[in-house]
Protein backbone atom coordinates (compact mmCIF):
# COMPACT_ATOMS: atom_id res chain seq x y z
CA UNK A 1 0.00 0.00 0.00
CA UNK A 2 2.99 2.47 0.63
CA UNK A 3 4.29 1.54 -2.93
CA UNK A 4 1.08 2.86 -4.23
CA UNK A 5 0.84 5.53 -2.42
CA UNK A 6 4.40 7.06 -3.40
CA UNK A 7 3.34 5.89 -7.12
CA UNK A 8 0.48 8.39 -6.79
CA UNK A 9 2.35 10.95 -5.26
CA UNK A 10 4.88 10.59 -8.14
CA UNK A 11 2.69 10.42 -10.59
CA UNK A 12 0.80 13.55 -9.09
CA UNK A 13 4.27 15.47 -9.27
CA UNK A 14 5.44 14.66 -12.66
CA UNK A 15 1.70 15.48 -14.07
CA UNK A 16 2.09 18.99 -12.65
CA UNK A 17 5.48 19.31 -14.06
CA UNK A 18 4.21 18.80 -17.18
CA UNK A 19 1.52 20.87 -17.48
CA UNK A 20 3.56 23.98 -15.74
CA UNK A 21 6.25 22.88 -18.70
CA UNK A 22 3.18 23.09 -21.06
CA UNK A 23 2.06 26.04 -20.16
CA UNK A 24 2.57 29.03 -22.82
CA UNK A 25 5.58 31.88 -22.02
CA UNK A 26 3.91 34.25 -24.76
CA UNK A 27 0.40 36.64 -24.05
CA UNK A 28 -1.52 38.10 -26.07
CA UNK A 29 -2.72 42.20 -24.44
CA UNK A 30 -5.22 44.54 -25.58
CA UNK A 31 -6.03 43.02 -28.74
CA UNK A 32 -8.61 44.88 -31.14
CA UNK A 33 -9.61 44.82 -34.88
CA UNK A 34 -10.26 48.26 -36.81
CA UNK A 35 -13.24 48.24 -38.74
CA UNK A 36 -13.45 50.03 -41.98
CA UNK A 37 -16.78 50.28 -44.09
CA UNK A 38 -17.62 49.15 -47.57
CA UNK A 39 -15.93 45.72 -46.98
CA UNK A 40 -12.28 47.32 -46.92
CA UNK A 41 -10.07 45.30 -45.05
CA UNK A 42 -9.99 45.54 -41.25
CA UNK A 43 -6.95 45.35 -39.51
CA UNK A 44 -5.83 43.98 -36.26
CA UNK A 45 -3.33 45.23 -33.57
CA UNK A 46 -2.26 43.38 -30.35
CA UNK A 47 0.70 43.66 -27.45
CA UNK A 48 2.30 40.37 -27.68
CA UNK A 49 4.62 39.46 -24.61
CA UNK A 50 7.11 37.08 -24.53
CA UNK A 51 8.01 36.02 -20.72
CA UNK A 52 10.15 33.36 -22.14
CA UNK A 53 13.99 32.95 -22.52
CA UNK A 54 13.96 32.08 -26.35
CA UNK A 55 13.12 34.53 -28.94
CA UNK A 56 10.01 33.66 -31.15
CA UNK A 57 8.66 35.00 -34.41
CA UNK A 58 4.97 35.06 -34.85
CA UNK A 59 4.64 33.44 -38.54
CA UNK A 60 0.91 33.79 -39.19
CA UNK A 61 -2.03 34.52 -38.50
CA UNK A 62 -6.08 33.12 -39.36
CA UNK A 63 -9.54 33.91 -38.77
CA UNK A 64 -13.07 31.96 -39.07
CA UNK A 65 -14.78 35.36 -39.60
CA UNK A 66 -12.26 36.19 -42.43
CA UNK A 67 -10.91 34.35 -45.25
CA UNK A 68 -7.66 36.11 -45.56
CA UNK A 69 -5.30 37.30 -42.51
CA UNK A 70 -1.70 38.33 -43.34
CA UNK A 71 1.15 40.27 -41.53
CA UNK A 72 1.71 43.54 -42.31
CA UNK A 73 4.03 46.37 -42.10
CA UNK A 74 3.16 50.10 -42.53
CA UNK A 75 6.53 51.97 -43.93
CA UNK A 76 7.52 55.35 -45.56
CA UNK A 77 9.51 55.27 -48.98
CA UNK A 78 10.42 58.56 -50.31
CA UNK A 79 7.96 60.77 -48.85
CA UNK A 80 4.56 58.30 -48.92
CA UNK A 81 3.17 55.85 -46.84
CA UNK A 82 2.98 52.50 -48.33
CA UNK A 83 2.05 48.75 -46.65
CA UNK A 84 4.08 45.54 -47.21
CA UNK A 85 3.96 42.18 -46.43
CA UNK A 86 5.86 40.56 -44.18
CA UNK A 87 7.18 36.74 -43.29
CA UNK A 88 7.01 36.82 -39.85
CA UNK A 89 7.29 39.39 -36.97
CA UNK A 90 10.10 38.97 -34.31
CA UNK A 91 9.28 38.48 -30.43
CA UNK A 92 12.18 38.65 -28.31
CA UNK A 93 12.83 36.83 -25.43
CA UNK A 94 11.78 38.75 -22.38
CA UNK A 95 10.64 41.48 -24.10
CA UNK A 96 7.30 42.79 -25.90
CA UNK A 97 6.08 43.71 -29.66
CA UNK A 98 3.35 45.80 -30.53
CA UNK A 99 1.53 45.60 -33.39
CA UNK A 100 -0.18 49.05 -33.96
CA UNK A 101 -1.03 51.71 -36.44
CA UNK A 102 1.70 52.69 -38.29
CA UNK A 103 3.67 49.78 -38.15
CA UNK A 104 3.10 45.89 -37.84
CA UNK A 105 -0.55 45.05 -37.79
CA UNK A 106 -2.42 42.18 -39.00
CA UNK A 107 -4.65 42.80 -42.52
CA UNK A 108 -7.60 41.07 -42.33
CA UNK A 109 -9.26 40.28 -46.39
CA UNK A 110 -12.63 38.65 -47.28
CA UNK A 111 -15.37 39.20 -44.48
CA UNK A 112 -17.67 35.80 -43.92
CA UNK A 113 -20.26 37.55 -42.74
CA UNK A 114 -21.13 41.60 -42.14
CA UNK A 115 -19.07 42.28 -39.02
CA UNK A 116 -19.05 45.80 -37.56
CA UNK A 117 -17.97 47.87 -34.49
CA UNK A 118 -19.26 46.07 -31.32
CA UNK A 119 -19.03 42.77 -32.47
CA UNK A 120 -16.03 40.67 -31.45
CA UNK A 121 -13.81 38.28 -33.53
CA UNK A 122 -11.37 35.55 -32.80
CA UNK A 123 -8.02 35.71 -34.26
CA UNK A 124 -5.74 32.86 -33.82
CA UNK A 125 -1.89 33.78 -33.78
CA UNK A 126 0.75 31.27 -34.93
CA UNK A 127 4.10 31.27 -34.06
CA UNK A 128 7.37 29.63 -35.48
CA UNK A 129 7.83 26.50 -32.50
CA UNK A 130 3.96 25.33 -33.62
CA UNK A 131 2.06 27.15 -30.92
CA UNK A 132 -1.16 28.80 -31.61
CA UNK A 133 -2.66 31.47 -29.37
CA UNK A 134 -6.13 32.58 -29.50
CA UNK A 135 -7.93 35.43 -28.11
CA UNK A 136 -11.59 37.39 -28.96
CA UNK A 137 -10.88 40.85 -30.13
CA UNK A 138 -13.45 43.75 -29.97
CA UNK A 139 -14.27 45.36 -33.07
CA UNK A 140 -13.49 49.18 -33.21
CA UNK A 141 -14.62 51.61 -35.80
CA UNK A 142 -12.94 53.05 -38.12
CA UNK A 143 -11.59 56.12 -36.03
CA UNK A 144 -10.39 54.25 -32.79
CA UNK A 145 -7.24 54.52 -31.63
Amino acid sequence: MKQFALNAVVYAALCFVGTAMAASSLKLEHGWIRWLPANLPAAGYVTIRNDGGKPMKLIGAESADYGMAMLHRSAQKNGSDSMERVDSIAVPAHESVVLAPGGYHLMLMEPKHPIKPGDTVRISLHFDDGEALQAAWPVRPANAQ
